[in-house]
């Protein structure tokens, strides 16, 4: 039930192709937009960072010229950053928006916490624990095999306690962790000593609502509650009023908006996109229909967590791919769910691999499924 659905079904309805352009527009992949990728980050509300590589291509689809390189250094010069976000999982922000949005989230952290396995440790004192981990962490970037043997020298059952830690504390992944080609272990410090100051103190749950709207919208509540972990975000909506406006989608659900957010027509082409793996924008809704259906999401979505990267052809999921190197060859593989334009595949295909591998010697984009 939308808890925040006004009584009245006059809106205009919203069918999947115009859900699903309204999202291509926002997320920036009906056209590449020239802006720094931090600009550009922000106004995504972050990308999902499971895995430390697949960011720099959710850029590089989104945006013109993009230089793997530009997130690189944004990340070493701290300006951006992986942390723990949206849903308890690793987000790529910018530093303001990690000071800004963890506050927010730690309520979400705090049930998970008390859920599961977290249930061992309702009887657990945390707090000289989460003290001793921030100073051992703040004192320089550790791993989480050097914070279990930390631990263990004061308490048992360090893995438990070191799970905990994560969740109690705002974390940062640090370089080299998070940069395109390079290798290492992660290793965390506090977000506060690896930005030089403190959470915000009076971070907005409405602005975050409405930056959520302005990138993923329009929405039902549900979906935003989806996308961020948070509960209760109807009396949000209830509260921005007059701020937002309303639709119905094609099961009559109330949908809400930003007054000037993008919305175009259901018939406007969208371009071939290869988006990675963990990409927000199969990640952000409960009814995912606008983009994938739910055939090719049980291909997508693995049993065991992963997402993997996939292709969209005229605005939605239509298989998936991977990029391999070996040595200076580098092949990427396309499995196709149906037929597609194999030739406008092959040319982003191949774009792609100049752009993330430029010193390689040979290049090769291999399509198959789909009936090719």
């Amino acid at each position: 039930m939308d808890l925040a659905a006004p009584q009245t079904t006059t809106e205009p309805v919203l069918g999947r192709r115009a859900l699903n352009r309204a999202l291509l527009a926002r997320q920036m992949l009906l056209r590449r937009h020239r802006l720094p990728a931090l600009e550009a980050i922000e106004r995504l509300v972050g990308l999902q960072s499971q895995a430390p590589n697949p960011p720099y291509v959710g850029l590089w689809s989104r945006l013109e010229d993009f230089a793997f390189g530009e997130l690189a250094e944004l990340t070493t010069e701290r300006r951006a950053l992986r942390t723990v976000l949206m849903r308890g999982t690793l987000h790529l922000v910018s530093a303001r928006d990690a000071a800004a949005i963890r506050p927010l989230i730690q309520p979400v952290l705090d049930r998970y916490l008390l859920s599961g396995r977290g249930g061992a440790i309702k009887n657990v004192d945390l707090e000289p624990v989460q003290d001793a981990a921030r100073r051992f962490l703040e004192e320089e970037p550790r791993t989480d095999k050097e914070l279990r043997a930390m631990l263990a020298e004061r308490w048992p059952d360090p893995e438990l306690l070191a799970w905990a830690v994560r969740l109690r504390l705002p974390l940062v992944q640090v370089p080299p962790r998070g940069i395109w080609g390079a290798s290492g272990i992660a290793r965390h410090t506090t977000l506060e000593t690896w930005l030089g100051r403190p959470l915000d103190a009076e971070p907005s749950v409405d602005g975050l609502v409405l930056r959520y709207l302005a990138a993923f919208g329009p929405a039902t509540v549900q979906d935003a509650q989806h996308w961020s972990g948070l509960t209760r975000l109807g009396e949000v909506v209830e509260r921005l009023g007059a701020e937002l406006v309303t639709f119905r989608d094609e099961n009559g659900r109330t949908l809400y908006d930003l007054p000037g957010a993008p919305r175009p027509d259901p018939s406007v082409p969208a371009p071939v996109r290869y988006v990675p793996d963990f990409d927000n924008l199969l990640l952000s809704h409960a009814d995912r229909a606008r983009i994938i259906t739910a055939e090719h999401r049980a291909r997508v979505f693995t049993v065991n967590g992963i997402i993997r990267a996939t292709v969209l052809v005229d605005g939605f999921v239509h298989g998936m791919w991977k990029m391999e190197r070996k040595r200076r060859a580098v092949t990427l593989r396309v499995d196709l769910f149906a037929p597609a334009p194999e030739a406008e595949l092959v040319e982003e295909g191949e774009r792609l691999m100049a752009a993330a591998h430029p010193d390689a010697d040979s290049r090769e984009v291999v399509v198959s499924g789909g009936g090719s």
